[in-house]
């Protein structure tokens, strides 16, 4: 396909588009004094046909194959689901020869991978949220100005359209509003009422031999005690820090997650070695995200349980851990070869029914509403409990490593932690090199 027929075809879509809007008002306002169903069911029939045309002018145009490269997480989960929508996705537009390849790349590392080289990326990619601002200044990202079968903004939660837009504009198709951490455990073990607590947990699993824990040496998950307790951390328009967790406050909760890490039966691991000890079954309860929801589920079976994470104590007040709140978008990329399919792929990628199909297949929770609203899960049950006291992650680059740090420090069991708040804030609030 030519690039530049694609790019007239696209802006062509766009205006057939906004003209069955504009259609569909018009009809509305002179149907005020006769049948509204009726109107209604015009514009409808006029947004199919215009979606329609503009996919058969898309075909028409055509020309040899289609060559798309797909990026999505490297879980073998996310891998097989995504083969086989692409595979519809072919089926469906049989008429077309296509090349779709997928690549494996996490949502994580998308941002980075796609800077290296914007024309070798690749065409569409899944990527997190927090990435939007520095691929959108990069111009690595297509607008999303037109649509082809569903709009996004009206079948998407609120906050997944409103973190994948900036200055007004979408910048990326809404897939999944799971990317937070709560707590799994086996309810064999605890009780509601033990897990409500850190305190109350640890005691439990100091009694019954078994290991608690999270990744306390992760700036991620280091967040939500100081957010919990009011302590904030934001970011500039320069992309640097604005931070205060070396407060009174911020000393009082690093005081709270030694006692926490103090614990005997309270172990610091990352996800890889708390699967290792989930198998083992060393671990009853750990801190993380719906990514591991099968793992816990198949260690714990009867006993599977999820939860918002717990309280902890503060100057003797029971006080709510905080979380990060993240989206998973679809991204076009605006060097793509054949931009037009690139972004009908990615339009169907994350329509109900693939939102569906790889929450499904990955217990990661969609972000379209009605796909939502099909899926009965533990995991997600308690990542919507925690979602009252989560916040979108908006932070600057130069927060991870002193967070690690900090968090490292915290688990070693620091004797000065004045110095450690004081040296972790400094690194965070440092001013972002030019």
């Amino acid at each position: 396909m030519k690039k530049k027929v694609l790019s007239v075809l696209l802006a062509t879509s766009m205006v057939v588009s906004l003209a069955a809007c504009g259609s569909k008002e018009e009809t509305t306002d002179n149907a005020a004094g006769g049948s509204t169903a009726a109107a209604t069911e015009t514009a409808d029939a006029a947004d199919t046909t215009s979606a329609d045309d503009a996919i058969a002018n898309l075909i028409a145009a055509t020309e040899g194959t289609v060559d798309i490269q797909l990026w999505c997480s490297e879980l073998e989960s996310y891998q097989t689901v995504m083969k086989e929508l692409t595979d519809k996705f072919q089926e469906q537009y049989s008429d077309v020869d296509f090349n779709i390849t997928i690549g494996a790349v996490s949502e994580q590392e998308a941002k980075d991978k796609v800077l290296e080289d914007i024309d070798a990326a690749a065409d569409v990619f899944v990527f997190a949220d927090d990435q939007v601002n520095d691929l959108v200044n990069a111009g690595a990202l297509q607008e999303v100005a037109a649509t082809y079968t569903y709009d996004p903004a009206e079948t998407n939660s609120e906050s997944t359209v409103a973190a994948a837009t900036k200055d007004g504009k979408l910048y990326a198709y809404p897939l999944t509003a799971s990317n937070g951490y709560f707590l799994y455990y086996d309810s064999n073990i605890f009780s509601e009422e033990d897990v409500a607590s850190w305190e109350a947990l640890e005691a439990k699993a100091e009694e019954a031999g078994t290991k608690v824990g999270m990744n306390i040496a992760d700036g991620w998950y280091v967040y939500g005690f100081f957010a919990g307790a009011g302590c904030t951390l934001s970011m500039n328009e320069d992309n640097s820090n604005e931070c205060d967790w070396n407060n009174e406050t911020g000393l009082a909760v690093a005081e709270s997650i030694e006692n926490i890490a103090s614990s005997p039966a309270f172990v610091n691991v990352a996800d890889q070695d708390a699967i290792t000890m989930l198998t083992d079954g060393t671990l009853g309860a750990y801190v993380s995200g719906t990514w591991n929801a099968t793992s816990f589920q198949d260690q714990y079976g009867d006993g599977y349980a999820a939860c918002k994470l717990p309280t902890f104590d503060v100057n003797g007040t029971a006080t709510q851990m905080g979380s990060y709140a993240g989206y998973k978008f679809v991204g076009v990329n605006s060097h793509a070869k054949n931009v037009g399919w690139s972004m009908l792929l990615a339009e169907y990628l994350t329509n109900e029914e693939s939102q569906l199909e790889i929450g499904l297949a990955t217990a990661e929770g969609p972000a379209n509403l009605a796909a939502a609203s099909q899926i009965d899960s533990p995991a997600l049950a308690a990542l919507a409990a925690q979602s009252a006291y989560a916040d979108q992650q908006l932070v600057g680059s130069n927060y991870w490593d002193p967070a690690k740090a900090l968090g490292q420090n915290l688990v070693d069991g620091a004797a000065d932690l004045q110095k450690v708040l004081d040296d972790a804030v400094a690194g965070i609030t440092q001013p972002v090199a030019e």
